[in-house]
């Protein structure tokens, strides 16, 4: 990610005509942030919800349906991570 942003910055200094490339290169670099960050946000939050549905479970089965909300429920983070790069 740093070698692709250095990458930007000298391609930005060479070619000042040639202003199209670097931001369609920025945009992208935003982009795999954007969906790198929402990924890593969702499996931090996961680790503790997944715990705390299995042993919610562990004591009573009829819960399982409030165990899958809160289960998927941090995965429509990295949907909406992936947002940005559509635009």
């Amino acid at each position: 990610m740093i070698a692709s942003a250095i990458a930007g910055i000298a391609t930005a200094q060479t070619e000042a005509a040639d202003n199209e490339s670097t931001v369609n290169a920025w945009k992208g670099l935003g982009a795999g942030i954007a969906v790198g960050l929402a990924a890593f946000g969702a499996g931090y939050s996961q680790a503790n919800i997944g715990a705390a549905a299995v042993g919610m479970l562990a004591e009573d089965d009829s819960k399982f349906g409030a165990a899958i909300i809160f289960t998927a429920l941090p995965e429509s983070i990295v949907i909406l991570g992936l947002l940005p790069l559509f635009f």
